[in-house]
């Protein structure tokens, strides 16, 4: 894993090495590995307290990649609106035919490159699975999966292992366990077992 290892000398600009920098500060290393593509989702995992968003935050500015992030549409209308827009993030009209998986695989592989952040616990509280749109959404847009996770033991933030979903729920959630194993949040507790909460039942479109 060493290999992957991000230093601020290996970052191009002031901004990104400034963020590097402060993760340091504050003990934490960065992994890196090179995303498989130029679309995809970017599965973080645990999630388990508020301060996984100021250190994804520093992550993100320290490889300067545009990804997105999508929550409910209510949450643009606060006055914190514009500056969600300004973090990445994109609403979501949940039960809207603008909110569904076909509408939103179309995005994806419409723009040049497009990489979006879901959490798929949904929560930072502790529930019995994962939601599983982050895994249809992957299928529906065929696009890989970069497993995310920050490591509050190890003090490690890693984005380094792929997944190239299969289609066959039991081996691709395998994979996923596999990547995320050792690897806990600051209440491990609180994280969802690695599972997902439901099958598709209808034949999706080859």
């Amino acid at each position: 894993m060493t290999d992957y290892l991000l230093r601020p000398s290996d970052l191009p600009t002031w901004r990104q090495r400034t963020s590097l920098r402060l993760l340091g500060l504050f003990g934490w290393r960065m992994l890196y590995r090179p995303l498989p593509g130029p679309r995809g989702i970017a599965v973080i995992y645990p999630h388990t307290s508020n301060w996984d968003f100021p250190i994804g935050l520093l992550g993100k500015w320290a490889l300067d990649l545009p990804f997105r992030w999508l929550a409910k549409d209510s949450l643009f209308k606060s006055p914190l609106g514009k500056w969600f827009r300004w973090l990445g993030g994109e609403p979501v009209e949940r039960g809207t035919p603008s909110g569904t998986i076909k509408t939103q695989a179309a995005r994806m592989n419409a723009a040049d490159w497009y990489w979006v952040g879901i959490t798929p616990e949904g929560t930072r509280s502790h529930r019995p699975n994962w939601k599983s749109g982050f895994y249809h959404l992957a299928l529906e847009a065929k696009v890989p999966l970069a497993l995310v996770y920050i490591d509050y033991p190890n003090k490690t933030l890693g984005l380094v292992d792929h997944v190239h979903l299969t289609g066959d729920q039991e081996t691709d959630m395998a994979a996923i366990r596999a990547g995320y194993e050792g690897h806990l949040g600051l209440y491990p507790e609180k994280a969802a077992p690695i599972v997902l909460s439901e099958r598709r039942q209808e034949p999706r479109d080859k």
